[in-house]
């Protein structure tokens, strides 16, 4: 266990300074680009821009995952949303869709709490469910993006949607999954997989675009998805850069 921990200093470390040249790079676009989908949540529905969800971080110690309202405010229900969650408000559908309620969390990589890249941030009551294989997970920060986070893009949302206790199937059906996933990005990280997985990422909103013309709803989840293809390359661009300046070790 200690040689793992030596040998993962050096990636933690690399990781870091990656992130904090990242942010750097993206802040004189994220600042405007933010302050107006703040302004697009706050004219949608009533209530505040910024929703602080519950998430359990590095060394199982919980944290405040920022994202953009997507939702009614004070509107119960199940921990998770399906596709046709009646809660999600009208902005709320096309920030999901293109990802971008999740541009808040470069304030969680600021503060430390999260990387660019790295294990899907989860619910504590999940957590629970796995926490042997998540006492390895959470040795390392959870990232905006991950094998987890690609690997069930543009799906979660839809298998929820078809079945009467989404939090039920989510809990016995998807969680295992993705707890192996994460558990093996957690044992066999690397610089150059993170690089893998941001170029992933950079590609993942055209091809679910090109997925959705080949449905019926085409033109009207097809046009926010090229959108979010654009402004994904160029939110991770400089990322992209910055790793790409790294060793891939």
């Amino acid at each position: 266990m200690l040689a793992r921990l030596m040998a993962d200093k050096p990636i933690a470390t690399g990781k870091r300074a990656l992130d904090l040249i990242a942010l750097l790079l993206l802040a004189p676009l994220v600042v405007p680009l933010g302050l107006l989908i703040a302004l697009l949540v706050i004219l949608d529905s009533p209530g505040s821009a910024i929703y602080r969800a519950a998430r359990v971080g590095i060394g199982g110690t919980p944290f405040a995952m920022f994202k953009f309202r997507t939702m009614k405010c004070e509107a119960a229900g199940n921990s998770l949303a399906s596709a046709s969650d009646q809660r999600i408000t009208p902005a709320g559908r096309l920030l999901r869709k293109t990802r971008l309620d999740e541009l808040p969390q470069l304030w969680n990589v600021l503060r430390g709490e999260m990387s660019f890249v790295g294990p899907r941030p989860e619910l504590e009551e999940f957590v629970a469910f796995h926490a042997e294989e998540y006492r390895q997970i959470l040795s390392v920060l959870p990232g905006i993006t991950g094998p987890t986070q690609l690997r069930f893009a543009g799906v979660e949302a839809k298998l929820l949607d078809l079945h009467e206790d989404p939090d039920g199937y989510y809990r016995e059906h998807l969680l295992p999954d993705k707890v192996a996933m994460d558990l093996e990005y957690a044992q066999s990280r690397s610089l150059f997989r993170d690089f893998v997985l941001i170029c992933e990422t950079l590609a993942l909103p055209i091809i679910l675009a090109l997925q959705h013309r080949r449905t019926e709803d085409a033109a009207a989840s097809g046009a926010p998805l090229v959108y979010a293809g654009a402004v994904t390359l160029v939110l991770f661009l400089p990322l992209l850069f910055a790793i790409g300046l790294g060793s891939p070790r």
